[in-house]
This record gives structure tokens, C-alpha cells and sequence, in this order.
């Protein structure tokens, strides 16, 4: 199986091995141990910028701002390295919002989500003085309302509109149809109701609308789509309150590519057509463009990472038709990337640590865990010779992999390092044994 850049980091190369940010498999696993996942630092930098780039080329004075979306991968340095891109946070948990203070990122470049926001979650984000708290339910309403009357603030807040456009991916990623557990109907008339009951109180203003229609979305059109059915919402609230509502964040899920010869959707293209639309939008209904907010994070960080594995064992297995698969084991599995069982996403993957002559067989990649649904590439072509010791790399792991992860068998989580200009460093430490029974009473 031959290295394919495309889907690999920008600073990855194969020469007599997989390098990343100048650095070779072989000294990573040496150096750090395996699974690992390893993060090319300027290609996430980069990746970040692009948008923000993009945002402010379309949109001009009307740009709002790029939220890193933390639920994609998050630790204290990813939100360094955030803050010094000048892009903002989007968290989902009062633990997002912990990593996010714990390095002072700037609380106005903050914005926090949640469908069932915790009083405790709300108090914090309240009183640390967030940007904005996007709004999730009638309940939280009046939980907003009142914590932050009880630090004497007015809280900034987003109403989040399901605009029921049926996004082309996974059932369990897609987020802005009717039948989901996100947000305010729009067709229900719940999102207006949601509107009156914020504007009626002293200690909110309500700043905009917000809507996410999925993950994994390819193409403009049901962005597109949110945005028109978005602007008639912010149409209607300037009719009646004769005022504008400033920003309108349509959120992410900008899909990338995971295997050979698929494409990611490219930020400067999708962006160029919703500004035509929001644009001509705004004009037929007669407001002023709003600034307008994306929410990238998998198109940030998926694309940055690689996870290296050793293989621990091989098998071959006979199948019906005279046929036989190959079955190579190696020392994570999803309790380091989650989504195949999940989702029945498809990965792809190369030998890291040689160049190999022998001839491809079909192939799966499992784990090492006591589950047989624990498979990470059900079907891959990959060398015949591929033994115990060998490095796989998996590519575009940047996103739910490590943040997924759970400690099944009482395994402990890989650590992350970064990589830049032929220096390796940690930035989340591998977990021992000892961390998983400090819990223990």
C-alpha cells in the first residue's frame, strides 16, 4: 500500500519510512510508545487560519468569527494554539470551558453549547464572562436568566434554529432536521416562541441565531439552505422588534477526506457561496448583512493527525470461495478511535516504518480489545509480510479520536505529541496505571 499524501498532513512524507513534521515513525514509537497519535502543529495552525482567511475574504466587514469547535480535539496547548490563530472557541461542556480558562483564552472569543447545560456549566460560564452562550431549550431560557441576574451581568446569548434540512450523512451526526434533540424548531414556530421569551428578559440580549446542520457535509447547498431559512427568522425579528439581531453562526460540519482519492470540501469555495447568499438573501428581505460566524473543528484538526500503532499479532483467516483475509492486530482499537464502531466510518492505512516489496492481500486492521465489533479498517489491501513489531499509521485522526476515548479493558489512552520542524514534543502524556485506580476509593 503506497503512502498517499493527500490524505495525509502537509508536513508528512515517505522515504524509506513515514515522516511527520520532519520526524520518522520509527523514533516517534521508539521515543514516545505506541498507539500514538501525532499532530503536525504548523498544518493545524494553518488549517485554522485558512478559515479565518477565507471568513474575512467573503464576507469583509460582515465577517463574524471562526469558532474552533473543542469537541473535536481540545487539550491546554490545541487551545493555545487557537488562541494564537486570533480564532475563538466553541466548548460543550463545563470541562471544554476548563481547558479553555485554564490557559486565559480570552473568555469574548468563547462561545458555549450544549443541548442540557448543567446549572453548574452555566454558572461557570456566567461568571467567567463568555462571549456568548448559545441557547439550547425553553429550560435554559430561564436558567440563563437567572443565574446570570444573580451576578448582576446581562448575558449575551444565541437562540439555536433547527432549520429541518435534511444533511447527507450519518443519522447520528446530523443535527439540524426536525426529529433531533438540538435546538429550536423553526417550522414548529418553537423558535420564535424562544425569541419572545428572551427578549422579554432584562438579563439576556439576544444577540443572534444559530443553526448546525450536521457533520461530514461535502458541498454548499444545505448551508446554503439554513442560511435563507435563517435570514427570513432575522427578517421577522426586525419586522416586529424593528431592530437587527447582529450575527448569524452557521456553524460547521465542513466534511474532510479519510480515504484515497475522496476531497474535502474546500473553505474558500463553500464560504464564496454563502456570502453570495446571505448576501442576496438580506437584500430581498431588506436587513443588513449580519456578521456571520463558522464553527469549524474536524476541518481543522482530523486532517493534522495520524495515529502510529504496533502490530502485535497477524492471522490469516479462510473464507468462503477459497479466499483468505488477512487479520493484523495491533495495540489500541476504539478505545483510541471510536467512530468505525460507531459510525462505520472508513479509515485508511499505510505500513509507517518500511518499504515493502511483498505483494498486497486483503487485510484487517482490529484492535486489542474484548469486543469483535473493535475493528478499525474492515477491508484494506496492505503487504502480505507485514509481521509483530511493524508500525501502521493511520492518517486523519485528528478529530473524536483521542477525545472519544475511554479506558474499556481498563486500557490506558495514548498520549498526543506534536511535531514541528523535526522536534517531537508531548502535549497530553500517556495515561498509566496508576491514573486509572487514583479514582478508586
Amino acid at each position: 500500500m503506497s503512502f498517499t499524501p493527500e490524505i495525509f498532513s502537509e508536513g508528512s512524507s515517505f522515504d524509506s519510512e513515514l515522516s511527520i513534521g520532519g520526524v520518522s515513525a520509527s523514533e516517534l514509537a521508539k521515543d514516545f510508545g505506541t498507539p500514538l497519535f501525532v499532530v503536525d502543529e504548523d498544518d493545524f495552525k494553518a488549517r485554522a487560519i485558512s478559515f479565518k482567511n477565507a471568513l474575512d475574504k467573503h464576507f469583509g466587514k460582515n465577517a463574524g468569527r471562526v469558532y474552533y469547535a473543542g469537541k473535536a480535539f481540545l487539550n491546554k496547548e490545541i487551545a493555545r494554539w487557537i488562541d494564537a490563530t486570533g480564532i475563538g472557541i466553541d466548548v460543550a461542556s463545563g470541562g471544554e470551558l476548563a481547558v479553555a480558562l485554564a490557559v486565559n483564552f480570552p473568555v469574548d472569543r468563547i462561545e458555549v453549547h450544549g443541548n442540557n447545560k448543567s446549572e453548574e456549566e452555566i454558572e461557570k460560564a456566567v461568571g467567567a464572562g463568555v462571549g456568548a452562550i448559545v441557547i439550547d431549550s425553553f429550560h435554559e431560557i430561564e436558567r440563563v436568566a437567572r443565574i446570570a441576574a444573580s451576578h448582576k451581568k446581562i448575558q449575551k446569548v444565541l437562540i439555536r434554529v433547527t432549520a429541518g434540512i435534511e444533511a447527507h450523512t450519518h443519522e447520528f451526526i446530523a443535527t439540524a432536521h426536525e426529529d433531533v434533540k438540538f435546538g429550536f424548531s423553526l417550522a414548529s414556530g418553537a423558535a420564535w416562541k424562544g425569541i419572545e421569551e428572551v427578549q422579554a428578559l432584562k438579563s439576556l440580549k439576544l444577540v443572534g441565531l444559530h443553526s448546525h446542520i450536521g457533520s461530514q457535509i461535502f458541498d454548499a447547498q444545505g448551508f446554503a439552505i439554513a442560511a435563507e431559512r435563517l435570514i427570513g427568522l432575522l427578517a421577522k425579528f426586525h419586522e416586529h422588534y424593528h431592530d437587527q439581531l447582529p450575527d448569524l453562526d452557521l456553524g460547521g460540519g465542513f466534511g474532510v477526506a479519510y480515504l484515497p482519492g475522496e476531497e474535502s470540501i474546500d473553505a474558500d469555495s463553500v464560504l464564496a457561496e454563502l456570502a453570495k447568499t446571505v448576501i442576496s438573501q438580506c437584500a430581498k428581505v431588506g436587513i443588513n448583512v449580519p456578521h456571520v460566524s463558522i464553527e469549524p473543528g474536524r476541518a481543522i484538526a482530523a486532517p493534522t493527525t495520524t495515529t502510529l500503532y504496533t502490530v502485535g499479532t497477524t492471522k490469516n483467516i479462510e473464507l468462503d470461495g477459497g479466499n483468505t483475509r488477512r487479520y493484523i492486530a495491533v495495540d489500541g482499537g476504539f478505545i483510541d478511535n471510536m467512530r468505525p464502531a460507531l459510525y462505520d466510518s472508513k479509515y485508511h492505512a499505510i505500513l509507517a516504518n518500511r518499504i515493502s516489496s511483498s505483494h498486497d492481500v486483503i487485510s484487517r486492521i482490529v484492535g486489542k480489545h474484548c469486543e469483535s465489533g473493535d475493528v478499525i479498517i474492515r477491508d484494506i489491501n496492505l503487504p502480505e509480510d507485514i509481521h509483530p513489531g511493524d508500525l501502521i499509521a493511520v492518517p486523519v485522526t485528528g478529530a473524536y479520536g483521542r477525545q472519544m476515548g475511554s479506558n474499556y479493558n481498563h486500557l490506558t489512552r495514548p498520549a498526543v505529541v506534536a511535531v514541528k520542524d523535526g522536534k517531537a514534543r508531548v502535549i497530553v502524556r500517556r495515561e498509566t496505571e496508576a491514573d486509572l485506580l487514583a479514582l478508586d476509593i
